[in-house]
């Protein structure tokens, strides 16, 4: 990937220096944006090929990207797309969502000991529940996708699109837990019986209890599920491990997404403070729909309250003959003005407020930057290239 060399401390510095770039933050803050724009800018500026995947089971990527909705792997963004855009990328921008249960069969296959095990396990009912429906598997494959991709060694740069925060936390915890899994008293509970005739006597009434209340069909098809599943343990571990290497190696980066309302904020602090414990690097703070900064310069708000107290008299002058809105009622004219200076003290106050919010972060890193909220939605690459122009340098 051709790398242009930038001044430290921007985002475009941060991205060229790095493998894999994950996007996370708390919900409704505009990640997948974020992501689509870094992504997008890096495929224009930096070149090589580019791939960013969500795993946030939204789909807003794909129609942004104007991509087909569709599960098929990764596909390229159109140079037309970026013709319509204004922009003449120097690499390929590729994007991709996740197909979860396609992705557990492959894992399936990749680990079980021979194609029996294989049809077995994915003839399982309950494994064709959780490969497609259950949320902590969708973590999991998440991160294993990552890594499997990152080893293909197909893409100079993956920039990762993630849940809220709090399912973040999964996704990033999900190789420890899957490792954690394979050791548990409850996986032991509830294969012993299968294994042997024997029960010990303090997990009997576990059994009797379960059978009651689920039926010995199922608790069978349990019991099935999870022996067969042992059989991947070891690859599945030795995974688990190399996955959480990677997520930790400086090759990676995590850019943390917040808007400076409240709630986001104390999500997005916590989420700062929770990667150095797990050893992971944050690489940069985006501050999405931020108010201009010009809001916070002295003395707006006693002028605009000027302003406000001589609207009667600026209307009557406005109107008269030969004035800009002559033949247009003061009286109304005057309300205009006094709600325009209203409105600009209220949004005044929401931008000292933000700036407060802004103080509270614990700690932010070298690099932060701010998007500026937009009149409309983003809903198409020119849109996605303006966010990302005001996050790149």
């Amino acid at each position: 990937m051709t790398v242009a060399k930038e001044a430290p401390g921007t985002v475009e510095a941060l991205v060229a220096a790095k493998e894999i770039v994950v996007v996370c933050g708390p919900g409704g803050v505009g990640k997948t944006t974020v992501a689509a724009a870094l992504a997008a800018m890096a495929a224009c500026h930096q070149g090589g090929r580019i791939l960013v995947v969500t795993v946030d089971p939204a789909r807003r990527l794909a129609q942004a990207l104007g991509l087909p909705l569709s599960h098929r792997g990764a596909e390229r963004v159109p140079q037309s797309a970026f013709a319509g855009a204004g922009a003449a990328p120097r690499g390929e921008l590729w994007a991709e969502m996740l197909d979860t249960k396609q992705s557990w069969d492959k894992l399936v296959a990749r680990h079980a000991p021979g194609p029996a095990t294989v049809q077995r396990i994915l003839d399982n009912p309950l494994y064709q529940n959780i490969s497609s429906h259950f949320v902590q598997s969708h973590d999991y494959i998440a991160v294993e996708r990552l890594y499997e991709l990152h080893s293909e060694g197909s893409y100079d740069l993956i920039v990762v699109d993630t849940p809220p925060t709090r399912n973040t936390v999964d996704f990033l915890l999900a190789p420890e837990r899957m490792a954690e899994f394979f050791s548990s008293r409850l996986l032991r509970l509830l294969t012993v019986p299968y294994r042997s005739r024997f029960v010990d006597i303090a997990s009997r009434p576990f059994y009797y209890v379960a059978d009651r209340i689920l039926g010995s069909q199922f608790l069978e098809d349990i019991a099935e599920f999870f022996i067969l599943f042992q059989t991947l343990s070891e690859g599945f571990v030795a995974r688990a491990s190399e996955v959480a290497r990677l997520l930790a190696d400086r090759r990676t980066a995590f850019i943390v997404v917040s808007t400076l309302e409240a709630v986001p904020v104390r999500e997005a602090g916590a989420f700062i403070g929770f990667l150095p414990e797990k050893h992971l690097h944050l690489g940069a703070l985006v501050l999405n729909r931020v108010l201009p900064p010009y809001l916070l310069e002295s003395g707006l708000a006693e002028r605009a309250d000027q302003l406000c107290a001589l609207a009667g008299e600026l209307a009557h002058d406005l109107c008269s003959a030969g004035g800009p809105l002559s033949g247009y009622e003061p009286a109304l004219v005057g309300r205009v003005l006094g709600e325009v200076c209203t409105n600009f003290n209220n949004i005044g106050v929401v931008a000292r407020r933000e700036a407060a919010q802004r103080s509270e972060l614990p700690s932010t890193p070298v690099v932060v930057a701010s998007v500026p909220e937009f009149a409309e939605d983003v809903h198409d690459l020119s849109g996605v290239l303006e966010v990302g122009r005001h996050i790149w340098s």
